[in-house]
């Protein structure tokens, strides 16, 4: 191997993900086109885009919710593109908030435990006692005192405010140890404070692991974001930090209007 190839492939381990020129199309039309994208490893990567851009189609691929109609997606080097859901959740993508990923009627330790249990593989022995789960809580309150909800333990799931339903959803997302974790609208219909509160979680518990995010709301991605790829009409139309790409004149004309606003407006945060 020569100096360059090793380089080369110094650089190809930088990215924990890379899609190459993913193609999505449902009955004629094309939902993912093209899409190239590189996912640096230990950063925060947003996809952003208006409505139908495409952002949640290239997140089901990625998931293998979708099988993508041409186009490759790598994961850590190796070609995940005909794998199924399960195995890629194995390797360590793993997605949170594609449904509310709790069980409404269990108290916020049990989802956390019963996300530990999916981590051991043991989330089928369902005749092993309630005691061999004990071993678990240690970790189970180590993980709600990163986000924050050790003092909402024994609360029943349903009870908890949205915000904090989030955090948990955060927290049993965490509790499989994924090396790359997706979260779709992590931030969606919350109010202000929640915002706050959930951003400083997503830096938190990106300190050892990276982040892929679907996100609406500019602050939260001008405040985090270490690389924005922007989509319109399924193709990637920017891509780079914050400040070029908010001031990119093919992103702020697919953002027409009120959003334009936004994005100008996050600038200043």
């Amino acid at each position: 191997m020569t100096p360059a190839d090793d380089r080369t492939a110094m650089a190809e381990h930088d990215f924990i993900l890379e899609t190459r020129q993913l193609v999505k199309e449902f009955k004629g039309f094309v939902a993912v086109n093209d899409v190239s994208l590189r996912v640096r490893r230990g950063q925060i990567h947003a996809l952003i885009g208006p409505n139908g851009a495409g952002k949640t189609t290239v997140f089901n691929l990625l998931t293998k919710f979708l099988i993508p109609t041409a186009g490759q997606i790598l994961f850590n080097g190796h070609d995940i593109t005909a794998e199924k859901p399960a195995q890629v959740a194995r390797r360590g993508v793993v997605r949170s908030f594609q449904i509310s990923a709790t069980f409404p009627n269990l108290t916020v330790i049990e989802n956390v435990r019963i996300g530990l249990q999916r981590a051991l593989g043991t989330s089928f022995h369902f005749w092993r006692s309630a005691q061999s789960l004990d071993v678990l809580d240690a970790r189970a309150f180590e993980l709600l005192d990163t986000v924050g909800l050790r003092e909402f333990a024994g609360y029943v799931t349903v009870e908890l405010p949205y915000g904090r339903k989030r955090a948990l959803e955060i927290a049993t997302t965490l509790a499989t140890d994924p090396e790359l974790m997706l979260l779709d609208e992590p931030t969606q219909g919350m109010g202000h404070e929640d915002v706050e509160r959930v951003t400083q979680l997503i830096r938190k518990v990106s300190a050892n692991r990276t982040v892929l995010m679907v996100e609406h709301n500019m602050n939260v991605v001008a405040n985090i974001a270490d690389t924005i790829s922007v989509l319109q009409r399924g193709q990637v139309i920017a891509e780079g930090p914050y400040a070029s790409v908010s001031r990119n004149p093919q992103v702020l004309e697919a953002y027409m209007g009120s959003a334009t606003e936004e994005l100008r407006g996050a600038h200043g945060h």
